[in-house]
């Protein structure tokens, strides 16, 4: 009794075709996690924002949060962004 390989079996177009939907089930997976960063990041941005109204001041909150001012910096532009993108939607939506 023989046993046969079965990517012998396949055609060559079948094995592409295999190959292709293993490549973009990867690229899907990595596209969901960039949303999930996208969301993450955004979130964390807006809880940033809120400390640094409760400290007062970008160093005051950079120390309370042992995060450095460049990055308190970057995610107050991220929710500065968020918001003025938001706008800009609702501002979209509003026009006939």
């Amino acid at each position: 009794m023989t046993v046969q390989n079965s990517d012998k079996t396949l055609s060559r177009k079948q094995r592409l075709q295999e190959k292709q939907r293993r490549q973009l089930s990867v690229v899907d997976t990595v596209d969901k996690a960039e949303v999930k960063v996208r969301k993450a990041e955004a979130e964390l941005a807006v809880a940033v924002t809120e400390a640094v109204q409760v400290f007062g001041d970008e160093q005051s909150a950079s120390e309370a949060l042992d995060m450095s001012v460049e990055a308190i910096q970057r995610f107050l532009r991220m929710a500065q962004d968020e918001a003025a993108g938001a706008g800009n939607v609702t501002e979209a939506a509003g026009k006939p």
